[in-house]
């Protein structure tokens, strides 16, 4: 009998991952004798785009650092989720790069093994930018398989300790103080004892655990749809450049719903029965090599990422959404007719989950019209990124600033109400539109940067990032390659 694909989602798959297997052995929780199996100065929970830059900061800063992977890469969305290219690390009118760092040095050292094409060189309204003009301007193609590889040795090169295949169970909180974590890999339930911790988690996980309060998505239940991404080969180039260039002056956006890319063929596979997406378009950035090309066209709505179920569902969605586009994209895209697909997303894509209260927040009036505290940790241009708005997941609010750049307080990344942890990523202390506009990656990673330098600060000089000198902390990144203005 065929098993309709929703009823599986709802029903029989989730319930088999609850079935006790014969000969399986629960792992024992370590007896509580006050010993913890890791020490370290500098405890990093996620090794996505913002942890990796917090750890590798950390450590060149003199700190001891050990990182919490729970899936066996580092890079997070970079690489598990397939999710590119970096976005825009330029100013609004497209002449100066202002997202430095340690992301600057990601892309050099990409680009001289060849895996990334340098910003400078790449611009909005063409291949590489989906030909989506606004906000997308110098944003920079890589290679994921070559970004795993680079991570890695950035982390060996400062001396990180990376235990990968980790999960974090729930932090140890002592006297107010964030003091480590209790973890689990293979070899069993483990504690770290820590100084001072940083959540690169991307939902929070650790400040929700460690009882700071959260808000979820926008506060009234909404969140910004998930997506799979994933990568093709074997494509004409050259014949679905030509077919874009030849129907672009029809892209246009309608209540709120983009008709770009292959929409005119969009509309013929919905009226022949094979489009069941809330998409009217499909968009395709070209990737480093000639034939490669990377879709970011899913939109997967009402996913609770910190839900398992919900996240169980868009996964598996995720997946379906793939091979709809797939067919489309052989069946009616000029270049596409042998287009092999390449990989989709070990994970999923997620846009929003917790926004973690810090010290100050990020207000998106202030990104809009380009507010720069004085301890503002970087710079940024990227635009407030919306989506799914009025209920309706293929409605997207995109605004780009009304000023030439804005700053993030250092005190956005302070957790409130716990000492010793920092905030890194698209968890933040920020309104929920704000975070629309810095939970891209470039911005991810200079908040990574300035967490890891917080945190080696404060050991360095006997403080917590509380009572840190925002003056401190922006005159040693702006020393170690930060932009600040």
């Amino acid at each position: 009998m065929e098993v309709n694909r929703r009823s599986f989602l709802k029903g029989g798959a989730i319930a088999a991952t609850a079935m006790p297997m014969a000969g399986f052995a629960a792992a024992k929780e370590p007896e509580n004798d006050g010993k913890a199996q890791y020490e370290t100065d500098v405890l990093v929970v996620g090794g996505g785009p913002a942890g990796v830059c917090a750890a590798i900061a950390a450590a060149r800063n003199g700190a001891k650092v050990l990182v919490v992977e729970q899936s066996g890469m580092l890079g997070g969305m970079a690489t598990q989720g397939l999710v590119g290219p970096f976005m825009t690390c330029y100013d609004k009118a497209g002449e100066k790069m202002i997202i430095r760092g340690l992301f600057e040095e990601i892309v050099n050292r990409l680009v001289a093994r060849g895996g990334a094409l340098h910003p400078k060189g790449v611009f909005g309204n063409g291949p590489y930018s989906a030909w989506i003009p606004k906000g997308h301007d110098h944003v920079t193609p890589f290679d994921p398989e070559e970004l795993k590889v680079l991570l890695d040795e950035m982390c060996a090169e400062a001396g990180v300790k990376v235990l990968l295949h980790t999960t974090f169970i729930d932090p140890v909180v002592e006297d107010g103080r964030a003091s480590g974590a209790r973890i689990f890999g293979k070899d069993g339930f483990s504690r770290v004892a820590a100084k001072i911790v940083v959540d690169a988690t991307g939902d929070g996980d650790y400040a929700f655990r460690a009882g700071v309060p959260c808000v979820l998505g926008d506060g009234n239940g909404r969140l910004m749809p998930a997506t799979m991404f994933f990568r093709v080969c074997n494509v004409d180039s050259e014949k679905l450049i030509a077919d874009i260039e030849a129907n672009k002056h029809t892209f246009h956006k309608k209540d709120g719903v983009s008709y770009r890319g292959f929409h005119w063929y969009v509309t013929k596979a919905i009226e022949a029965g094979e489009w069941d997406l809330p998409r009217r378009c499909l968009n395709m950035y070209r990737g480093v090599g000639k034939d490669v090309w990377l879709v970011n066209n899913g939109r997967i709505p009402n996913v609770d990422a910190t839900n398992t179920e919900s996240l169980s569902h868009a996964e598996v969605e995720g997946r379906h959404q793939t091979k709809v586009m797939m067919d489309f994209l052989r069946k009616y895209v000029p270049g596409c007719k042998d287009a092999i697909l390449m990989c989709t997303g070990s994970t999923v894509g997620i846009r929003e989950t917790r926004h973690v209260s810090g010290e100050a927040m990020l207000k998106v009036d202030d990104v809009m019209n380009g507010v720069v505290p004085e301890d503002s940790v970087f710079l940024a241009a990227n635009s407030v990124d919306v989506h799914g708005g009025k209920n309706n997941p293929m409605v997207s609010s995109y605004q780009t600033i009304n000023a030439n750049w804005y700053g993030v307080s250092y005190r956005c990344l302070v957790a409130k109400g716990v000492e010793n942890l920092l905030l890194a990523g698209r968890c933040l202390s920020g309104e929920p539109a704000a975070a629309g506009a810095v939970r891209v990656m470039p911005p991810c990673m200079a908040m990574g940067q300035a967490a890891g330098t917080a945190a080696a600060l404060c050991l360095k000089v006997g403080t917590t990032p509380r009572a840190l000198e925002g003056k401190m902390l922006v005159k040693t990144l702006a020393a170690q390659g930060a932009f600040l203005g």
